[in-house]
Order: C-alpha cells, then sequence, then structure tokens
C-alpha cells in the first residue's frame, strides 16, 4: 500500500528512568532541635465539611457506605476530593440499580439504596478512586495538552499479585474549563482542613477493564482487532512489544483513535484497487475484486495479500492511530494542532496528526483528526456514554479510545 512507510520499525515503549538519591552525614555530634508542636485544625474535615452539604448528601451517604467517612475525616490525611452532587448520585443510582430506582425517584429511596443494596466494595471503589492525595487546587492544575494526570487513592491489585505502590490515575484539566477525566467540575477549591474539595457534574467511576477487552469484543472494530493481530505476527505477546501487550497491561496510557470497520473497509478497498490497476487489471474487474478481498477482517490473514499487508506495514498503520498520551475531547484544542503518534517513535520527524474540537457551551459537540495524507479529516464520533454503546471517550485502565470514520494515512 503506497501511502505507508516502507519499513517502519517500532520500538518498544520507553522505559520509566528511576533516580536514587545518597544522604551523606558529617562525623560530629548531632544538633538537638526543640520537636515541633503539632497543631491540630479546628476547622471542619472533609467528611464533616460534605455532610454540611445539602447537595452533597447523597454521596455523603456513599462516604458511608464505602467505610471510609474515618479515613477523610482525619485531619492527617490530606486528599483532594472529587464530589458528584445530587443529581449526579441520582444519575448514578438509576442505572447501577438496573433502573429499579427511577428517574425522579425521592432521595429517601435514592440514599436507601446507597445505603443498604450497593455494595460496599463497590462504595469504596468509587470513594477510593475520587479522592488524590495532597491538596490540589484547579488553580494549580497545568491546562496542557495531553491530560495531566495524578495518582488517586484506588489501588487495582489484589492476591498474590498485589502491587501496594499502584493506583489507578485520574486526569484533571483546567483546559477548556475545569474537568476531571471528561466530566466537568460545577465549582471548585473548596479548601477544608485536611484538603479541597471540588464538585463534579457527573459520577466519575473508576475504569475496570483494559484497551483490549473493548476492542476485541466491539463488533465494529473487528478490523482493527485483525490488523492488531497481524501486526503481532511473529512477536511474543508477553513482551511490550506486543500491541496486544500494550493494549492488554497495566501500565500504558494511551489514546487510541480506532477506525470502524466500514473505514476500513472503504480504504483497504481503495488502496487494493488502485494495486490491481497498477498490474494491469481493468478497473472495473479491479474494483471488484478489492471489494470482495476487503469484504471480511479476513483480509489482514489473507496469504495472497502478505506482501503488501505485511506485520511492519500494519504495524506502522496501527501505531499512527495512537497517542503515547490520554487525551480526553475536553482537553483537544480549539484550532487545529499537530501531535506526535506512537509511529514517530520510529520517525521522529514524522507530522503526527492534527486535532481539533468545537464546544457548544461546556461539551464537545464535533471533533477531529487528520493524517499526513487523509484528503480530509475524519470525525470523531461524539457519545461519551459509557461502554458497550459509547463511541468517544471510553475510559479503561490503560487508556482512553475514541471511534473515528476514516482510516488514518501517514503517508
Amino acid at each position: 500500500m503506497k501511502y505507508i512507510a516502507k519499513r517502519i520499525k517500532i520500538h518498544a515503549l520507553p522505559a520509566i528512568a528511576a533516580m536514587m538519591f545518597m544522604l551523606s552525614s558529617c562525623n560530629k555530634d548531632v544538633e538537638q532541635f526543640a520537636t515541633p508542636v503539632v497543631v491540630t485544625p479546628t476547622t471542619p474535615a472533609l467528611g464533616e465539611t460534605i455532610a454540611t452539604i445539602a447537595d452533597d448528601s447523597l454521596y455523603y451517604r456513599m462516604i458511608v457506605r464505602s467505610g471510609l467517612l474515618a479515613t477523610v475525616n482525619n485531619k492527617s490525611n490530606i486528599f483532594t476530593m472529587f464530589v458528584p452532587n445530587n443529581a449526579a448520585m441520582r444519575q448514578f443510582v438509576t442505572a447501577a440499580s438496573g433502573g429499579a430506582v427511577p428517574p425522579g425517584a425521592p432521595d429517601a429511596v435514592v440514599s436507601g439504596f446507597i445505603a443498604n443494596t450497593l455494595p460496599v466494595t463497590t462504595a469504596a471503589s468509587i470513594v477510593s478512586y475520587n479522592m488524590m492525595p495532597q491538596s490540589i487546587k484547579m488553580a494549580n492544575v497545568p491546562n496542557t495538552f495531553p491530560n495531566w494526570f495524578y495518582p488517586t487513592n484506588l489501588n487495582p491489585t489484589s492476591g498474590s499479585s498485589f502491587n501496594p505502590l499502584v493506583r489507578l490515575l485520574t486526569f484533571p484539566s483546567t483546559r477548556n474549563g475545569n474537568w476531571v477525566n471528561n466530566i466537568p467540575l460545577v465549582s471548585v477549591d473548596n479548601v477544608v482542613a485536611n484538603g479541597v474539595i471540588h464538585t463534579a457534574a457527573a459520577l466519575p467511576a473508576p475504569p475496570s477493564k483494559v484497551l483490549a477487552q473493548r476492542i476485541f469484543a466491539d463488533a465494529d472494530m473487528t478490523y482493527l482487532a485483525a490488523a492488531i493481530n497481524r501486526a503481532d505476527s511473529g512477536v511474543a505477546p508477553t513482551t511490550s512489544a506486543s500491541l496486544v501487550w500494550v493494549l492488554s497491561n497495566f501500565g500504558p496510557n494511551i489514546t487510541v483513535f480506532a477506525p470502524t470497520n466500514a473505514a476500513f473497509q472503504a480504504t483497504l478497498t481503495a488502496q487494493i484497487t488502485q494495486a490491481l490497476i497498477a498490474q494491469g487489471v481493468p478497473p472495473a474487474t479491479a474494483a471488484a475484486q478489492a471489494a470482495a478481498l476487503a469484504s471480511t477482517p479476513g483480509v489482514f490473514s489473507n496469504p495472497a495479500l502478505y506482501p503488501v499487508l505485511t506485520p511492519t506495514v500494519v504495524k506502522g498503520i496501527v501505531v499512527y492511530h495512537i497517542l503515547g498520551n490520554r487525551a480526553f475531547l475536553n482537553n483537544f484544542p480549539t484550532t487545529a494542532t499537530s501531535y506526535p503518534t506512537l509511529l514517530n517513535s520510529a520517525v521522529p520527524t514524522h507530522p503526527g496528526v492534527s486535532l481539533t474540537a468545537s464546544f457548544t457551551g461546556p461539551f464537545v459537540t464535533a471533533a477531529t483528526i487528520k493524517g499526513a495524507a487523509n484528503a480530509t479529516a475524519a470525525a470523531i464520533l461524539i457519545n461519551p456514554t459509557p461502554e458497550p454503546n459509547g463511541t468517544s471517550d471510553q475510559f479503561f485502565v490503560n487508556g482512553t479510545i475514541h471511534k473515528i470514520n476514516q482510516v488514518l494515512l501517514p503517508q
């Protein structure tokens, strides 16, 4: 396929470098200092404050249910908390109850579900995910792209693999407004004795799946899944050189722009048609043959196309659809701006992709991404509702997915 670099070598994701520090002491008597007096703040703690806010009453019930009330009220513990208001909690309970608590149910019913039916482990996970260590005002959160990130209090590991240092990330932003992940904040910087409270317009729920689980289960991503498998031909899936490994493991923090099946079919049909015509096949015959070849995801495993759709070429296509950082649409630029993709690890001078978003009020209502060789920008399919039906800002442990209506062409 002529638009793809001939031999693109994709390097493994860069390792995180560690730094070590050494302490030295002088060979003399240690100077004595008076023990400082610890003064306990007299103003209310996080939980005590939330308990007094009428519009946070349902989330306060969630904190109680989680068993973390003593933790957030301990003035020795400093946290930043994202607290969904009552409207957000009602929406959450309707979804969590499977509709058994309908929209418009009295708050007493909603509170009763939280207190008596919502699993304690679920409540604890949500509250822990909405807590960041340290007190962080939104004025101190950068407005850079991609999203800034910070560890939460939620450790997703368990059992024999438990790692006490692991934490899920959350993604506050002050670009195009105040946000946590893709949720707008309706008020910020309520400073209390042991931290700060930011009020969210929806419940920031912790992710529980990895990217691969969505990609390989989505009926409209079967071509992308087949391309990933072709790209991984001959690569052990247990190493970071494997795309399946990157998409399946805790650690990477990436953004995948996922072309729909129709997008892959259109691009493959056009490219195969051109290749057949170049071989002397009449145009009408070439178009018909190309459409047949591209009609199923098996196009990537067709031996007749192996000389063109090599693992290296297909990997170049796939990584061109991946940013090396997580990006929610609300953090996109409002004028077209170019950013590197994972392809730049092999081709540093490549111009990358161009991103832009349009807002209506606080929400993104249109967004595009343009490949270097695409005649027009691809539309990002806007629907931020959670999976399986959502198509934008799909939130996973190791990244975010946005569906798009074109295959991005790097050259």
